[in-house]
């Protein structure tokens, strides 16, 4: 691996979205994306590949197999991110992939099956609050019912991809059929500290945490905050913090489950009215499917019954729902030869985000290589891991991929 090479790309890449403070927005379908894209199909270039993007805007780079009707071998991860996100979430991997297969060029090796490195269209849902668009379409679970979510503007996916150019009505064209993908290998910063408190540079994904997100919506009555009683109020905004506080109780009581209200807005948003609406998003994840479900509930009958005693009404909207998956034995086992092979002790652990090969577990194996974070932050500009660590996990992926493609 050439590590200055991968470390200056992403350097470069960081640049575009980059905000004052030193955070990256970049949102799907936004000229950020494409300046990203643009760059990234350079890099695809530079390192000999063949480079494509399908029907919903799925970037890839592919190097050949000496059996080009072999299934193939799929590395990467996302370009976009979230609002004031940091460098190295989802950029990383698609770097990573890119870099082990100029590597392979340079060094002229020799696979059996293809190998293409992806990088996928909205992994992070955070302009329409669905996300993972992209994997979704190449694993054929994308409707044309969700591509009418609409953004904070009331721009439906389906509006923003005709305004990059891309048919909406096209979006079975990125579907890869059955049998056509050996196996799908991610390299991902961890977003926690568990690397980081074992001294390790990288571990093994063993499973990924399913994660739902609900709206709530509350309305109430805008009434003047100077002449309205207190008992007499219908403040949704009060509701809605008592709802809140549920979540945080709820979740926190299973010592697994995690919930965050990440976006709220409300209206009139004057100094003296009462709020008389008010919309905040859940996100509710557990790796337990059966334990993240039953705090759903717990959750849901509670804010109905503080909605009911206020006088609220109240609508819910489920945005998204993933289920939480076991990383495949193939890779896995690739993976640990491969950390063996470097001297590294393989590390089992489980991922507690969400990441694009959870939509791809109908279609093929997937696993995936996590990166130590310092101080496990991540979702911030101060997200962070080291140029090391970074080129230690694109080793441990050339490793796993020769593993995987048959190379030599």
């Amino acid at each position: 691996m050439n590590g200055e090479r991968l470390w200056s790309r992403l350097a470069e890449l960081s640049t575009i979205g980059m905000l004052e403070g030193g955070g990256v927005t970049r949102l799907s379908f936004t000229k950020e994306e494409r300046a990203a894209k643009n760059l990234v199909t350079s890099y695809m270039e530079e390192a000999g590949l063949h480079v494509y993007e399908d029907a919903i805007g799925n970037l890839f780079g592919r190097l050949e197999g000496s059996d080009p009707e072999a299934p193939a071998v799929l590395v990467g991860s996302h370009l976009d991110s979230v609002i004031n996100g940091g460098n190295f979430d989802g950029p990383l991997g698609v770097l990573a992939g890119i870099e082990v297969l100029q590597a392979m060029k340079e060094q002229k090796c020799v696979v059996h099956h293809p190998v293409e490195v992806v990088a996928f269209t909205d992994e992070e849902g955070a302009r329409f609050g669905f996300g993972m668009i992209g994997s979704r379409a190449l694993a054929g679970t994308l409707t044309t019912e969700d591509l009418q979510r609409t953004d904070e503007n009331g721009v439906s996916i389906a509006e923003a991809m005709r305004a990059c150019g891309l048919d909406p009505a096209r979006i079975h064209e990125a579907i890869r059929p059955s049998g056509s993908v050996k196996a799908y290998v991610e390299v991902h910063i961890e977003q926690g500290s568990v690397l980081e408190n074992k001294g390790l540079p990288v571990g093994i994904a063993s499973g990924l945490t399913g994660s739902v997100r609900l709206q709530f919506t509350l309305k109430g009555e805008a009434r003047h905050a100077g002449t309205t009683p207190m008992n007499l109020r219908r403040d949704a905004l009060a509701a809605a913090a008592e709802a809140i506080s549920l979540i945080e109780s709820s979740a926190a009581a299973t010592g697994t489950t995690v919930g965050t209200v990440g976006h709220l807005k409300l209206k009139p948003g004057s100094i003296n009215v009462i709020p008389g609406w008010v919309t905040f998003t859940l996100d509710l994840r557990d790796i337990d499917e059966r334990r993240r479900d039953i705090v759903e509930k717990r959750i849901v009958r509670g804010v109905e019954k503080i909605c009911e005693k206020r006088k609220i009404e109240l609508k819910i909207m489920t945005l998204q729902r993933n289920n939480p998956v076991r990383c495949s034995k193939l890779v896995r086992d690739a993976a640990t030869l491969a950390c063996k092979r470097l001297g590294i002790a393989p590390f089992e652990l489980p991922s507690g985000a969400g990441h694009d090969g959870m939509q791809l577990t109908g279609l093929c194996p997937m696993g995936m290589i996590l990166v130590r974070s310092k101080d496990g932050i991540s979702h911030s500009p101060n997200e962070y891991s080291s140029k090391e660590d970074c080129s230690v996990a694109a080793e441990v992926l050339y490793h796993a991929v020769l593993s995987l493609a048959g190379g030599d």
